[in-house]
């Protein structure tokens, strides 16, 4: 009989438990065992511009709503998210965000349609992709920036290794090609491994894992990340563990 599956999360635990209780509401009492171990510790750090003149926020992650928030910043702004997870934090956080796309190209591609008036202002981490603000400058829209908040890398937890290292088949949802590439540096195991990657550049980032399975979400998404999450688990339930001793 195949072992039952553990599912590795290992985005700040805040991000975690969100992503398992939309799994729950999936799968309900077939739930595998939930193992969070945060790659990343969010610190935040940095101060706002001058906001008066700011028309509208442009967040490509929650952590920059939350970042934002942390810093003080004015409620009631238009806001443009990256997807739906990012609008329903600036939602709380007092703002009125629309969503776009689900990346960070789709979503200079909407603004560049767009093209709202007034300066918009990018909230992000010191480690962003997409160069947002910059490619809306190009388009010639008013864009500047602001860094306020720090992705910090941690290691591996010692359950998060004995999981890896054990005869149940690891499930893994990779949502950032930083943490992709901090999990493949410390990946030691013989554990069958299923991997869920966001996108082209994190499952490129994991590539050379020896993994079961590599799956790439149809959409850069959290809808589409639970949907791969399901068929890995599926796919998991009928795995045979590694051979004792092997």
């Amino acid at each position: 009989m195949a072992e039952t599956p553990t599912l590795l999360l290992t985005r700040p635990a805040e991000a975690s438990d969100r992503f398992a209780a939309q799994l729950h509401g999936i799968l309900g009492g077939a739930m595998p065992r939930v193992l969070t171990a945060p790659l990343i510790r969010v610190d935040y750090a940095g101060r706002l511009p001058e906001m008066a003149s700011v028309a509208a926020l442009v967040f490509t992650s929650a952590n920059g709503v939350r970042a934002y928030v942390a810093a003080g910043g004015p409620r009631g702004l238009p806001a443009w998210a990256v997807g739906e997870a990012t609008a329903e934090a600036a939602r709380r956080a007092g703002l009125a965000p629309r969503t776009a796309g689900g990346d960070a190209r789709a979503l200079v591609e909407t603004l560049t349609q767009a093209r709202p008036a007034g300066r918009l202002l990018h909230v992000h981490g010191e480690h962003a992709r997409g160069e947002v603000a910059q490619k809306l400058r190009a388009a010639g829209l008013d864009a500047e920036e602001a860094v306020l908040y720090r992705q910090i890398l941690l290691p591996l937890t010692d359950a998060a290794a004995q999981a890896l290292d054990g005869a149940a088949p690891v499930v893994v949802p990779l949502f950032s090609p930083r943490t992709a590439a901090q999990f493949a540096a410390q990946h030691r195991g013989r554990a069958p491994l299923l991997l869920a990657a966001m996108s082209a550049a994190v499952a490129h980032r994991v590539a050379h894992l020896p993994a079961a399975r590599l799956l790439q979400a149809e959409r850069p998404d959290a809808p589409a990340m639970l949907r791969a999450v399901v068929s890995l688990l599926d796919h998991a339930a009928r795995l045979e563990g590694p051979e004792p001793g092997g």
